[in-house]
């Protein structure tokens, strides 16, 4: 589809939206444990990524981590996720909105008895490359613990939050 600015010359091209349907994107992991992405940066100038995230219940949470180049956004779609910002928790059900600001140490779980879903939003879109190189270390065998994770997510600016690292 094509878009033009009012006042452009009929047919001049100015911005291509891009569509994606159900069943589309780049799809990360397998089975019910899945990231969709479904914005990489490349539309956006990279100003924002989008992806959608299905987590099995019982699935480890990440490591409190904080970013120091993005925020990140989490839309409720199914299932409760408990998100953990520090020592504080909230429990999010569908139609839950959670913006979390750079710097913010965070991590979150799906705390259902389903699979659990949201939407996930990365300004700048920097994250979405690190969920390519996290299946990347998955598929390699290594396990996820502090040790492999802080080299890869120092390639992220991110880092795990210390002061409520496990």
């Amino acid at each position: 589809m094509v878009v033009t600015k009012a006042g452009d010359r009929l047919g001049e091209v100015v911005a291509k939206v891009n569509i994606v349907r159900p069943g589309e994107g780049e799809i990360l992991g397998s089975g019910a444990q899945q990231i969709r992405i479904l914005e990489n940066g490349e539309h956006t100038d990279h100003r924002l990524g989008f992806a959608e995230v299905t987590i099995p219940p019982g699935t480890p949470s990440p490591l409190q981590h904080r970013h120091a180049q993005h925020d990140e956004g989490f839309y409720v779609l199914a299932g409760t996720f408990r998100f953990t910002v520090g020592e504080d928790q909230y429990d999010a059900g569908p139609g839950t909105w959670v913006i979390v600001p750079t710097g913010a140490p965070h991590t979150f779980a799906n705390v259902g008895d389903g699979n659990a879903v949201m939407l996930n939003t990365f300004t700048p879109d920097l994250y979405v490359q690190y969920f390519r190189d996290f299946k990347a270390m998955i598929d390699s065998g290594q396990p996820v613990n502090a040790e492999t994770m802080r080299p890869l997510w120092q390639n992220y600016a991110t880092e795990i939050s210390n002061e409520y690292a496990s």
